[in-house]
């Protein structure tokens, strides 16, 4: 086969009513959908039919058994776009074992930082092997040793023929994967989710919030060792029996419309990803024809992962519309790898629905008012109610629920909550009640039923008696500074003394002393005329800032390399 897998619109949908993952496969394994690889360059590698999966899925869970693996032991696997990654994820659930997803190696980052990474979420996972690309062998070899304990792996050939091996029965509630959250990786936590919380999330996610049909086809270029990659674009999609077409997370950023260029070559109907991928496209489209696309087949173009940031996607709706693109396609959504992956949705066909919300209101406590001065106010994205069966609340610093209009922390409840962190009871208690409940970490208020995320927690910035967001003064300045793009700021307080100050990091392509040092004064000037507050300003190089493993920023880590001088030169 040298074609895309069918999208097969006459088929029977069946909406992810299967007890475990090895259910839906087998089910999907009787039709001809399935999911189709493609290289560096957009080009065609392999389509690989759900029954294609399944069989080769059967005969490497009986290998993994033989080679010395017993059902429960948890197996890293360095989660490369490929067919290797892909059935050995499913093998491992059909030998009874637990796959945890590992991040490929940052394009800009080191083999010692990675060997460092991947060793401590082994460590984490109790692995017992971990396999990967042969391009990394040497790498996970050496991060196997200093977890110590893996004496199986990288390589899958390696593994002894199964002969007769039995394979075990697979119950709903037996752990089905570990996936590890995308921040920093100094303690990992692994997320526990078992068959039952999959199939929950995924009948809510495919049945009731994208409401799939027959005619969908999914397109993706999201890393499968994140959750939105992984359940959003391998599991669910598969537990509905459609067709995905894969490229590489590493071709996307090297050439973002290839995203755009499968939508349009194989009709593509369904595609998610965070703002950051809109914005590139948008930004690559101002050299490049855009007209060449045919993206009106596009009925669910999801923002999920981080923040929804209104003016990317509207650039990007723009630069696209005379390909068919349009706006009322945008599904906004709102989830984490502790409820699985998605906990609410926006109506379909409703596109990006905003919340204008005063900003000295939100820098003080109490209720939230739509806002009459732009200057001082900001756009927030509704991101939908709960899905079926799940539940979210926003609470006050003591645990009560708040009214609509208030901002508070998140709190969520539902059948694809998480059984917790691997390993970390402590870690568990700190974040899910006895009756349920998950703290979540982010802010936020309720609108008509509908829940508007606002911020991390952890990362708003509490000064002189003010609540700041560290994005609203990351996006005042990319917004309105035509020489810094978006991604190149992050914002975060540091106590110095007694005294609290705001930081902001500033990415700088320029080498001229003059032009730099310009650039400080106004990125001060302006936030001073904006917010109201004095901020130190620090300029790094171009790819200086850190990044999560799906591509966010982190103000964690960017915060933690500052306080260690890792940044040297600045400017006040």
């Amino acid at each position: 086969m040298t074609s895309p897998t069918p999208t097969a619109p006459d088929r029977l949908v069946r909406h992810a009513d299967f007890r475990t993952l090895t259910q839906a496969l087998d089910f999907a394994a009787m039709g001809e959908t399935g999911l189709t690889l493609y290289g560096g360059r957009g080009q065609w590698l392999r389509a690989m039919t759900y029954a294609e999966l399944r069989t080769e899925a059967l005969v490497l869970a009986g290998r993994l058994l033989a080679g010395g693996l017993n059902p429960g032991d948890r197996v890293g696997l360095a989660a490369e776009t490929d067919a290797d990654f892909i059935r050995a994820f499913f093998a491992c659930q059909y030998a009874g074992l637990v796959p945890a997803p590992l991040p490929l190696p940052a394009p800009l980052g080191g083999r010692e930082a990675y060997v460092e990474q991947i060793a401590r979420m082994l460590g984490a996972a109790q692995a017992s092997a971990v396999f990967g690309p042969a391009a990394y062998a040497e790498w996970l070899r050496e991060a196997a040793d200093e977890a110590g304990g893996i004496a199986i792996g990288p390589s899958l050939d390696d593994l002894p023929e199964a002969g007769d091996m039995a394979l075990p029965d697979i119950d709903p509630d037996d752990l089905c994967y570990v996936q590890f959250s995308s921040g920093s990786t100094r303690f990992p936590t692994g997320v526990m989710v078992t068959h039952r919380s999959l199939m929950a999330n995924a009948v809510a996610i495919t049945r009731d919030g994208l409401q799939v049909v027959s005619r969908d086809r999914a397109v993706s270029w999201l890393p499968l060792y994140h959750d939105m990659g992984l359940i959003g674009f391998l599991l669910a999609p598969l537990c509905c029996q459609m067709s995905v077409d894969l490229l590489p997370t590493s071709a996307f950023v090297r050439r973002p419309l290839l995203w755009l260029d499968l939508m349009s070559r194989n009709g593509g109907t369904v595609s998610y990803s965070p703002t950051f991928g809109y914005e590139l496209c948008a930004r690559r489209a101002e050299t490049a024809s855009s007209t060449s696309f045919d993206l009106s087949s596009w009925r669910i173009a999801g923002v999920g992962g981080d923040m929804v940031r209104v003016r990317p996607l509207t650039e990007f709706a723009e630069r696209f519309v005379g390909s068919g693109f349009e706006p009322t396609a945008f599904v906004a959504s709102y989830g984490m790898a502790e409820a699985t992956l998605a906990v609410t949705m926006a109506p379909l066909g409703s596109g990006l629905r905003v919340e204008t919300l005063n900003l000295l209101d939100m820098e003080g406590d109490g209720d939230v008012t739509r806002a009459a001065c732009e200057e001082r106010s900001r756009g927030f994205v509704r991101c939908g109610p709960a899905l079926p069966a799940h539940r979210i609340e926003v609470r006050d610093a003591d645990g009560r629920p708040m009214p609509d209009g208030q901002v508070g922390r998140i709190f969520i409840q539902g059948p694809s909550l998480m059984q917790g962190y691997f390993g970390n009871p402590d870690a568990t208690a700190d974040v899910l009640s006895d009756d349920g409940w998950l703290e979540t970490g982010d802010l936020g208020l309720i609108v008509q039923g509908e829940i508007v995320p606002t911020g991390r927690a952890k990362d708003l910035i509490l000064i002189n008696g003010r609540n700041l967001w560290p994005q609203d003064l990351e996006w005042s300045v990319e917004a309105e500074l035509d020489k810094v793009r978006s991604g190149d700021v992050s914002a975060f307080h540091v106590t110095d003394g007694d005294a609290e100050q705001v930081v902001v990091l500033v990415q700088s392509r320029s080498g001229d002393s003059a032009a730099r040092e310009a650039l400080t004064i106004e990125v001060a000037a302006l936030l001073r005329a904006r917010h109201g507050i004095e901020t130190t300003v620090h300029l790094v190089g171009p790819h200086d800032l850190p990044k999560t493993t799906s591509g966010k920023l982190s103000r964690t880590r960017a915060r933690a390399m500052f306080l260690a001088g890792t940044f040297h030169e600045a400017r006040a």
